[in-house]
């Protein structure tokens, strides 16, 4: 079963998606200021973003929707592609290391 999260009509639907990947970085958490809110009317109503810049970064930002810019179709290709090479370098690293252990077993 998938799970699911349930947005009342009357909020509109948010723009980004969870874990979508930005200009100003990845999406970690959204919410909503509803209209008719103390929250909503100090700081507008609508969908609000948690984002990390910075994939190995503590620092969180948090912006509304038209501060955010979603990558380009060649961008995230781009940064999807190197992610893979990064990982795959590692794989290779990690398969040497163990080629290296098991033929030092097999000698000892």
């Amino acid at each position: 079963m998938q799970p699911t999260i349930a947005i009342p009509q009357h909020w509109g639907y948010p723009r980004f998606a969870l874990d979508q990947r930005t200009e100003q970085g990845t999406i970690l958490g959204l919410y909503y200021y509803p209209s008719g809110t103390e929250l909503g009317e100090q700081f507008d109503e609508g969908w609000r973003y948690v984002l990390m810049p910075k994939k190995n970064s503590d620092e969180i930002s948090y912006l509304q929707e038209d501060q955010i810019q979603p990558l380009t179709p060649e961008e995230l290709f781009r940064e999807i592609t190197a992610e893979i090479d990064f990982y795959q370098q590692q794989i290779s690293i990690l398969n040497r290391q163990l080629t290296i252990l098991t033929r030092g077993a097999n000698n000892g």
